[in-house]
């Protein structure tokens, strides 16, 4: 797992070029079919738009991606809009641009800066988070040393998702995965040993882009 950008929020925004109005919905997806399902409820809403013209980019290495023109010239819509998401480096999110023609004819160039723009302004409105990838770590410990034990990884840094309370209390840290080594280390020598901790998995932490 690596660290990507997505969107902060889903939003829509909107520009208008030569009296045609561009609104672009922006929302954050985990598959095609999430990506799919949003094209078709806009174009559901937007039916009497001009077009709805659609871009998204999927996985945490941005492989899959995918556009459509709906009707403009070929390369002067999607294209556009794919290649903003791409120079931004956002992934796990789609955009759909719905244009209502305003009487002027914008050209192929004017076409393309204005799709590339509604889905650039939409981003800045939107914000961006970087998603980091982070090791969990399940540490057991007795009722009578947990609580101690919790502070002092609270107090060390570490990030403690979530305490459960049963036979014995379990302690679920995320550990940045660059530092997993470092933890299980640091556990051991505060511990003497005494505690381990194992391995539940893998996931990410979201905190805002720089």
């Amino acid at each position: 797992m690596d660290r990507y950008l997505t969107i902060a929020r889903d939003l829509e925004s909107e520009t208008e070029v030569r009296g045609s109005r561009f609104l672009c919905a922006l929302a954050r997806v985990g598959d095609e079919e999430a990506a799919r399902a949003f094209i078709r409820a806009r174009r559901k809403e937007h039916w009497n738009a001009t077009h709805n013209c659609t871009a998204y980019v999927l996985g945490e290495w941005s492989d899959v991606q995918r556009s459509s023109d709906d009707g403009e010239p070929a390369g002067t819509a999607g294209l556009p809009m794919l290649e903003v998401l791409r120079r931004r480096g956002v992934t796990d999110t789609v955009a759909v641009v719905t244009r209502y023609f305003g009487g002027t004819k914008l050209g192929a160039g004017g076409l393309i800066r204005a799709y590339g723009e509604a889905v650039s302004t939409a981003l800045d409105a939107a914000g961006l988070l970087e998603r980091r990838p982070v090791a969990l770590y399940a540490v057991q410990a007795g009722h009578a040393e947990a609580g101690r034990l919790e502070s002092d990884l609270r107090g060390a840094g570490w990030r403690v998702r979530e305490v459960t309370w049963g036979a014995a209390v379990r302690i679920e840290v995320a550990v940045p995965a660059e530092r997993a080594e470092a933890f299980t280390t640091w556990l051991g020598e505060l511990t003497q040993g005494a505690v381990r901790a194992e391995a539940a998995g893998r996931t990410h932490v979201e905190v805002p882009a720089e």
